[in-house]
């Protein structure tokens, strides 16, 4: 393949890779390679290689690559939505968009592991926890989940966990949303449960049979039940409750935790995320205080630092799955971030009045509407409401839903005589005419209907009104004016620590460029305002995307088909097993449950394989890393019958190509079963290996990691599998609209696309890369790794390296030996990592005590030398503490890291200079970011859990 990077204009891809070719000279010639072909045929066994070229189109330049989205997003038809069933227009505040959505010190930083760099993001958390708690009435939240649907998956398994699996079947009231039942079917069916779906008035019938029930409220069709005998009748019965509701509906409702619900569940959509044509949202998680170890997810807890001022970190459940594997209570390892942080700053920028005043906005135009359509002859579904209706349609609903969209509207079409109106922040008085001109209500008929409104009887009972308050604490109260929220947004910005302002180098977490290019179509209105249940012809645009971007997912990993639905990569991961578990089950292979997984795996791999109803056997690894072949085999043979699949990370979660794949992938399918590969490090075989030509079935892939969306300090993602043919009629199915295989598993998501509003992301990226410039990403990224690794050699030990001494696109720097010799661990060295001005590498996975680092093809020789010489001086450090001259107790390490208020502070008692705690390398004089908090205490966050907003202080 010639090199098109050397043409007449510049490429993106030349922006995209940090080294410039003098620069990749360099690095290839300290590591003795004359090329990086050279490189990539000793680091990638020559069985695996691919050999042709990817068939992708022609490499597009920025602006030719912009023009052709602005193409695909004409062809997108935004009409005012009122469809609802969870999805809501709305007004994005502009000082959020442009301040945060749009603002990569917010997007670019990653789930926040080191607290002590991400407070600002944490206490954005907190708010949105907070608000959450209060509005739900429960005490507990946290800090995001995917989707509604998922969510009240996870209340599912939590009552079953709670319950301690006496029973094993749970109810869902059938006025639910259709894809929150299916999504929660699906799970269910995995697990082994059953679901009862039927109406409220059936529970009394089932409720000693259940471990849990799930009622929506308001219900899919508006109506505002009064759930609480229900709950009651739930409790009496020994099981739980869960309740899917509407954040702005519970301004004006009573809240759930007030009438005996359990777990409330719902989506922060409408408060200010756009629709996105199905996310990314983040959905809520609240509980009682009692259910906290069981909650899925991430929790934000208050704690304090070393100096006992408030600090913030994550509680309890973080990086649950990498501890508690196949006993994790979920296979959920982050949250939706941006998106909560966005919702979270809508409900600090509004405040509890203003969501009050938009609530009754809203309800207000819900009446009026309502008491029209009363007027006119129409007969509607419920009298109690907060904003939406179910509307009787004699001449059928086909004919309304067609005439509103001449109108320039969509309307849900519940059934062949009812229609569903759901109204949102957005509504204005022509939209209400045009409605009801939609409904054949005449103008006389509605000013008449609208002069009586006071006298209509409509609207939401007073024993179901909200009597207590909310969102109390000062943060909700400070900031409405837009130059205060703007210096608030921007004050939590500047004690992140992102990719705007120093390489990230998290080992399997690839931290790389989120090109300006990339990013800039997510907020245009054609893709931001769609409703994910839109009619297709309304959706062109998306689903030429869709189509060009499974195509070039499959021309990349060798795949026959591909589905986007998976939400997270832990959500591919699932969706994966699902297939495999599907295509046993066809071929009448129901005893197929065995899930091999190597013990270097990733924690969701197990997790995921148990929430699929698999049994986990654990693969030994060999002393290089590796996985011990015979040890497979052993098992494999030992489990002949009932072996239903493979889970494994390629290249090697230890960071190598491990040379025995291809042998790994035939002696699975030798014994009957299916290989499963973990796509997290597909980002080091693009262009240069393909999954399935060397064994893989199924292969999930981190969009927001090897395709660039970025990760959004912890979320969102986008995990969609690849399958091999014979999988490919399994692929994820949708009750709204058709989608899937021939024998499709159930939805795995709320919408049918998943996260589709960034998935420009990744369709941009491929786009503008082109075959050779995925091709070169590839081998720059283990040129980069592999240079860093040189580097460090003579300094610390490299765990693991495969042929040739070379290491995949990440490895692992082994700490162990210094808490023998100096005391210090790898805490220690990740938080003085800070004082350098850098984001630790991945800290003691998948081997305790080390570090896992990992530089992608983003970062420059510059930014990679400076990284190196950070780690070369931290070693001197510990050299000096080896020695004798600073103590094992007091040194740079142990109090790291280091505020400007304690560098600065009057009195200075450690053996170290200020300017040794502060400025230990040049670059900092020219820029350092300084941490507002030093060491946090975790042990007392553990002991006293706080998950809302604190006190301005802390008590012991």
């Amino acid at each position: 393949m010639s090199d098109p990077l050397h043409g007449s204009r510049e490429s993106f891809a030349r922006r995209h890779l940090g080294p410039r070719d003098h620069e990749i000279a360099t690095m290839l010639h300290a590591l003795d390679v004359d090329s990086l072909e050279v490189l990539v045929e000793q680091a990638v066994p020559d069985s695996i290689r691919f050999s042709g070229d990817l068939e992708l189109t022609s490499p597009r330049h920025e602006h030719e690559q912009l023009a052709y989205m602005r193409g695909l997003a004409a062809r997108n038809r935004v009409l005012r939505s009122f469809i609802g069933m969870g999805y809501s227009g709305c007004f994005v505040p502009r000082v959020i968009a442009r301040n945060v959505l749009e603002n990569p010190g917010w997007y670019t930083a990653y789930t926040p592991y080191q607290a002590e760099i991400a407070q600002g993001r944490l206490e954005a958390l907190l708010n949105f926890q907070t608000m959450v708690s209060d509005l739900t009435g429960l005490p507990l939240s946290n800090a995001s989940l995917l989707d509604e649907g998922t969510a009240a998956a996870e209340a599912m398994t939590l009552c079953h966990r709670v319950s301690r699996g006496k029973r094993n079947a749970f109810f869902i009231a059938d006025d639910c949303h259709p894809q929150t039942i299916a999504v929660v079917r699906t799970r269910a069916e995995g697990l082994g449960f059953e679901v009862v779906t039927g109406p409220i008035a059936a529970l009394g019938r089932v409720a000693s049979e259940v471990f849990g029930g799930l009622f929506q409220y308001p219900n899919t069709f508006g109506e505002v039940v009064d759930l609480e005998p229900h709950v009651a009748r739930l409790h009496d019965a020994g099981a739980l409750a869960v309740v899917a509701t509407d954040l702005l509906a519970l301004t004006c409702l009573r809240p759930p935790g007030e009438f005996g619900a359990d777990v409330a569940v719902g989506s922060a959509q409408r408060l200010g995320v756009p629709m996105g044509y199905g996310g990314p949202h983040a959905a809520f998680f609240a509980t009682r205080e009692e259910h906290k170890r069981h909650i899925p997810g991430r929790v934000i807890g208050v704690s304090k630092d070393v100096h006992g001022n408030v600090a913030l970190r994550m509680a309890m459940q973080t990086r649950e799955q990498h501890i508690r594997r196949e006993r994790a209570t979920s296979n959920i390892c982050t949250a939706q971030v941006l998106l909560a942080v966005l919702a979270s700053m809508y409900g600090v920028y509004h405040g509890p009045d203003g969501l009050k005043q938009i609530a009754g906005r809203v309800h207000a135009a819900t009446r009026r509407l309502a008491v029209a359509l009363r007027a006119g002859g129409r007969r509607l579904h419920a009298e109690a409401i907060f904003d939406t209706l179910t509307v009787a349609v004699e001449e059928g609903a086909d004919e309304v839903v067609r005439r509103a969209v001449e109108h320039g509207m969509n309307l849900r079409r519940i059934d062949d005589r009812r229609v569903g109106v759901a109204l949102d922040e957005t509504v204005t008085e022509r939209d209400l005419v045009d409605l009801l001109t939609a409904f054949g209500i005449d103008g006389r008929t509605r000013e008449a209907a609208w002069g009586s409104l006071d006298d209509v009887a409509i609207g939401i009972p007073r024993e179901l009104q909200r009597r207590s308050e909310f969102m109390t604490h000062d943060v909700f109260r400070r900031y409405h004016a837009e130059h205060e929220m703007l210096r608030y947004i921007h004050r939590l910005e500047a004690r992140d620590l992102a990719l705007n302002t120093s390489m990230i180098p998290l080992g399997s977490c690839t931290m790389k460029l989120n090109a300006t290019a990339v990013m800039e179509p997510v907020t245009w209105p054609e893709f931001a305002e769609l409703h994910p249940f839109c009619p297709l012809d309304q959706s062109a645009g998306y689903q030429t995307m869709f189509r060009e971007l499974a195509a070039a997912l499959c021309e990349i990993t060798g795949f026959a088909a591909v589905s986007l639905q998976p939400n997270s990569g832990a959500q591919g991961e699932y969706a994966g097993l699902m297939v495999i578990r599907a295509y046993h089950r066809s071929r009448g292979d129901t005893e197929r449950n065995v899930c091999l997984i190597p013990v270097s795996a990733h924690g969701t791999n197990p997790a995921s394989a148990v929430m699929a109803g698999m049994e986990v056997v654990v693969v030994a690894c060999d002393q290089a890393g590796n996985i011990d072949v015979a040890d497979l085999t052993a098992k494999g043979e030992q489990h002949a019958g009932r072996l239903a699949a493979l889970m494994v990370t390629y290249p090697s979660t230890h960071g190598v190509f491990e040379r025995s794949i291809r042998e790994i992938c035939e002696v699975i399918h030798a014994h009957g079963g299916q290989v499963y590969l973990d796509g997290a490090n597909m980002n080091a075989q693009v262009g240069l290996c393909r999954p399935c030509d060397y064994g893989a079935d199924v292969c999930h892939l981190n969009l927001h990691k090897t395709f660039c969306i970025p990760h959004g300090g912890g979320g969102p993602g986008v995990g969609p599998i690849g399958v091999a043919e014979h999988l490919a009629r399994f692929l994820p199915s949708h009750p709204v609209l058709p989608m899937g295989g021939e024998q499709a598993i159930g939805p795995v998501a709320a919408a049918p696309w998943g996260s589709a509003g960034i998935l420009p992301i990744p369709h941009a990226y491929i786009g503008m890369m082109g075959a050779f410039g995925l091709r070169r990403a590839s081998q720059v990224a283990i040129l980069n790794a592999n240079y860093m690794a040189h580097r460090l050699r003579e300094h610390y030990r490299i765990l693991y390296t495969g042929a040739f001494d070379r290491v995949a696109h990440e490895f692992i720097v082994d700490l162990r030996p210094f808490k023998d010799t100096a005391g210090i661990e790898a805490e220690d060295v990740a938080k003085r990592l800070i004082d350098y001005g850098f984001h630790a590498p991945t800290m003691s996975f998948p081997v305790p005590g080390t570090l896992m680092i990992e530089p992608t093809e983003s970062e420059s020789l510059g930014e990679l030398d400076r990284f190196c010489a950070a780690m070369i001086s931290i070693r001197q450090e510990i050299a000096s503490v080896e020695a004798g001259e600073w103590p094992r107790e007091d040194n740079p390490l142990k109090y790291a890291p280091h505020t400007a208020a304690v560098v600065s502070a009057s009195s200075w008692f450690h053996p170290y200079s200020r300017e040794q705690a502060a400025f230990p390398a040049p670059w900092l004089r020219e820029h350092k970011y300084w941490p507002t908090v030093g060491r946090i205490d975790n042990a007392y966050g553990d002991r006293n859990l706080i998950c809302t907003c604190p006190p301005l202080t802390l008590e012991d």
